[in-house]
């Protein structure tokens, strides 16, 4: 009974990779949501574990890049442009007060330098998209971008949860809740996901005005350059953005697409439910108690302060 117990929880079992494929498999049912897909993850990440793990981060990114453009063939872009328009000066004004206020905190609390700057860059522009793009230019060691991934899912997992439940609290209109999703949470998988509980207004001003946030990664990753002394040539361009926007335009323009479009749609939702269950399944607690105390709490009071700055611009301004 011992040797099968050990077995079972060995990653790199048989039958610790049919169980994970089976809850992957689980995942491609209409019923399970992105929410539910996230905690299945973490239930197997502190059970079984994931004994793909080393693929994780590739395969999520390539999936969650897929599922965005997919999404694009749904949206309209006159209403696309509208949305950016709205969200365009608390997009400014969240991503220059939240790199500064990160600045200040990590000094503060004496935190590593480019892990503070990290954290600071994923909660002010797009989560892990914007610290896997600006690691190469600051020239982050392994630990520090785990860390700092680490600080932004963690906080991500709570805001897939808890911002639909805000945003009736408060009576949140589609578009105030759309807008303050794509401004206030960390990852774009998570922005897309508590917006789709919302509904489908919100999935499309959420989608747009994230992804119009994610082009600050380029002026912010010249600044980073010039501030740590970098090579300016590790500065990646988000090219998935422009795909992105000529799903759209195929949308907007070409109505012998129309008869498709939502098959394109849902299946892209389901690849963002699967993006989801294996971004929990990366969050261990050996992953959590890694972070430590501080790199966590900076997290936490940034996203207090876009969260709740957010939340009062959309209520006073939408």
């Amino acid at each position: 009974m011992a040797a099968y117990s050990k077995r079972l929880f060995n990653p790199g079992s048989n039958t610790h990779k049919i169980i994970f494929i089976g809850c992957l498999a689980m995942c491609l049912m209409p019923v399970i949501s992105p929410p539910v897909a996230l905690v299945l993850g973490l239930v197997v990440a502190q059970t079984i574990k994931n004994p793909f793990l080393h693929l994780n981060q590739k395969a999520t990114n390539l999936l969650l890049k897929g599922s965005v453009i997919g999404l694009g063939f749904g949206m309209n872009m006159f209403a696309a442009l509208k949305a950016g328009e709205e969200g365009i000066l608390i997009t400014i004004v969240s991503i220059a007060g939240v790199l500064t206020a990160g600045i200040l905190l990590g000094k503060w609390m004496k935190i590593d330098k480019k892990i503070s700057f990290l954290i600071s860059a994923g909660t002010a522009i797009c989560g892990g998209s914007a610290i896997a793009a600006l690691s190469p230019v600051v020239i982050a060691e392994e630990k520090q971008i785990s860390v700092a991934l680490a600080t932004v899912f963690i906080l991500n997992s709570v805001a897939l949860f808890l911002f639909p439940v805000i945003g009736h609290y408060f009576d949140l209109s589609q578009t105030q809740f759309g807008l303050w999703c794509a401004v206030a949470i960390h990852d774009t998988s998570s922005v897309v996901g508590a917006a789709s509980r919302y509904g489908a207004e919100a999935l499309q001003v959420a989608t747009t005005v994230k992804l119009a946030r994610a082009l600050w990664i380029i002026p912010v990753a010249f600044g980073t350059a010039f501030v740590f002394k970098a090579d300016r040539s590790k500065i990646q361009f988000p090219y998935f953005i422009g795909l992105f926007v000529l799903a759209m335009l195929s949308n907007t323009y070409l109505s012998f697409i129309h008869p498709f479009t939502p098959y394109i749609v849902a299946i892209s939702k389901t690849g963002l439910t699967i993006t989801l269950f294996l971004i929990g399944t990366g969050l261990s607690f050996e992953a959590i108690k890694a972070v430590g105390v501080k790199p966590l709490v900076e997290g936490l009071l940034l996203w207090g302060l876009i969260s709740a700055s957010a939340l009062f611009a959309v209520i006073k301004l939408i």
